[in-house]
């Protein structure tokens, strides 16, 4: 395979990442609803991110890390509102 096109499949796969994580940020964000949402799934997501953003670092690859950096916050932020209804809120 010649490097375009691996540099488009990267490009695709980061589109997809980031589109796939915002409506479940914007919809958490929103509504503040976080009970269908399972705390060890964004757990994982979010180190997932955090991993592959000291990859991309590391590699200079910096579509992979912008992207993880988004996905990361997105995680971080969802997080942070679960915590906040199940331990705080819900008290």
């Amino acid at each position: 395979m010649n490097t375009l096109t691996i540099t488009i499949i990267g490009y695709l796969a980061a589109i997809c990442m980031v589109l796939g994580y915002l409506p479940q940020a914007i919809y958490t964000i929103r509504t503040r609803d976080t009970d269908g949402i399972a705390m060890p799934t964004f757990l994982l997501m979010g180190a997932g991110s955090l991993f592959f953003i000291i990859q991309g670092i590391m590699l200079s690859n910096w579509p992979l890390a912008i992207t993880n950096i988004i996905t990361g916050t997105c995680s971080a932020i969802v997080f942070g509102i679960k915590i906040y209804n199940d331990y705080f809120k819900k008290k």
